[in-house]
């Protein structure tokens, strides 16, 4: 599955809303909110999400065996 059916609601991802910046949402519904906020009216869109970056990996603690096929 490509996308999450329990998505947490937020202005930020909504349908409805348009992005005033990185602090600021514009919601027909309420007006000028914060991108973490939500409401009734909210309409997940994907395309405004933006997923976490994944962890970088940490190969310090690895040693030359633990490459070694034998």
């Amino acid at each position: 599955m490509l996308f999450q059916k329990n998505i947490e609601p937020r202005c930020a991802y909504c349908a409805r809303g348009a992005s005033l910046g990185e602090d600021k949402v514009l919601c027909p519904k309420k007006g000028v909110v914060a991108p973490g906020g939500s409401c009734r009216s909210f309409r997940y869109d994907p395309l405004k999400r933006v997923p976490p970056k994944p962890a970088a990996a940490d190969f310090s603690k690895l040693k030359d065996e633990d490459f070694r096929l034998d």
